[in-house]
């Protein structure tokens, strides 16, 4: 990945997800930010999508609502969300299988958006808008 990919691409972390983990992307040279950080922990879900969207921020939660509210969304805007769906939840697995899709959103372009189901055995993607 080169600096202007690794800078380029931004995250935001749901409060399912570790502090940990977004401690962990910052030292890898990303931007990254937990809604904790910020006193949004109660946010509502479809705030916190916006928020990734007007941040240009990849999204990352385990909380499938946030797929519900895209397939019911109307809005041509979407941001790209990282769905994590697995039995291990501890922030060193999370980060493991968050590298993995990393070779997926560093190929989206900048005006592609997308929702990445990360499981235990697979990664699966679907382009956004929803058809």
């Amino acid at each position: 990945m080169t600096y202007w990919q690794r800078y380029k691409m931004k995250f935001l972390a749901d409060m399912c997800i570790s502090v940990q983990t977004v401690i962990w992307l910052r030292s890898l040279g990303y931007d990254a930010i937990h809604l904790y950080e910020e006193d949004l922990q109660t946010l509502p879900d479809c705030d916190v999508m916006h928020k990734a969207k007007q941040e240009k921020r990849v999204l990352l939660t385990m909380d499938l609502d946030f797929a519900r509210l895209v397939a019911a969304s109307s809005i041509s805007e979407l941001p790209t969300i990282v769905i994590f769906r697995l039995k291990n939840q501890r922030p060193a697995y999370i980060q493991s299988r968050l590298s993995v899709a990393f070779t997926i959103l560093k190929n989206l372009s900048s005006n592609e958006s997308a929702i990445l189901s990360v499981s235990d055995k697979n990664i699966r993607i679907r382009k956004l808008p929803l058809k």
